[in-house]
């Protein structure tokens, strides 16, 4: 879709409008992974506490070792945000281990918070993931945020840009997940330069960030995540 086509309908879906919870309308039509149309309620198996379809994890409920992982995952990260207990918790051997993973590959990688920023809006636009891109969109854009890139480079990726006058790494970083989540095949070249910029190691560890949010988006659309109450949803309709 070329740049004028997604900014009409950026724009058609200004004016509907979205926005969480509210009275009873009519309901937006156009709609992506993990977003509600202001138009509209939560849906009925929408708990209000979680924003999805189970309620947030209790910790009083747990057993002493679903207390121990519950404490470890909602712990303050460096990065800004306070991580909400997440459904995972209703498994907490699947909360412990996944928790980790994503502890490793946003902090303990070596890739910059740049680089992160790019990845997950990468893995998330090409995912058609509204409620992960509308996280990091925000943080993209807030100047206070050390994930902050320029909004040129997330307009680049939220339109499909072409990888024009791009940093090699940032050019590589696109170009990869493009091919990965959007054409379901990597070819060689992009994947002979994801390791000529980052190593053995860190393509590994690329990969796996990527992966992870990829899975997200699939977690998101099985529980109907919905956006935070009053945030616009930022990704175009697909």
């Amino acid at each position: 879709m070329d740049v004028s086509k997604s900014t009409g309908l950026v724009l058609l879906a200004g004016v509907v409008g979205y926005l969480l919870g509210g009275g009873i309308h009519a309901p937006n039509p156009l709609r992506s992974i993990g977003s509600v149309s202001a138009a509209a309620p939560l849906p009925k198996d929408i708990y209000a506490d979680s924003r999805n379809r189970l309620p947030l994890p209790r910790r009083e409920d747990m057993d002493d070792y679903g207390k121990q992982v519950f404490d470890e995952v909602t712990r303050p990260e460096p990065l800004p945000g306070t991580p909400q207990p997440s459904f995972r918790l209703y498994s907490p051997k699947i909360a412990k281990p996944m928790g980790e993973a994503h502890y490793y590959v946003k902090y303990e990688t070596g890739l910059s918070q740049r680089l992160l920023e790019i990845a997950v809006l990468v893995t998330a636009r090409e995912m058609g993931c509204q409620y992960e891109w509308t996280q990091w969109e925000t943080h993209g854009r807030d100047l206070n945020d050390p994930r902050h890139i320029e909004p040129g480079l997330i307009d680049v990726i939220k339109y499909n840009k072409p990888l024009v006058g791009l940093g090699e790494k940032e050019a590589a970083v696109i170009a990869f997940g493009r091919e990965m989540f959007g054409q379901r095949k990597v070819s060689s070249a992009t994947f002979a330069e994801v390791l000529r910029l980052f190593g053995r190691r860190g393509t590994v560890d690329l990969v796996e960030l990527m992966s992870l949010y990829s899975a997200t988006a699939a977690e998101v659309a099985a529980f109907d995540v919905q956006l935070k109450e009053g945030q616009k949803p930022l990704l175009p309709p697909q």
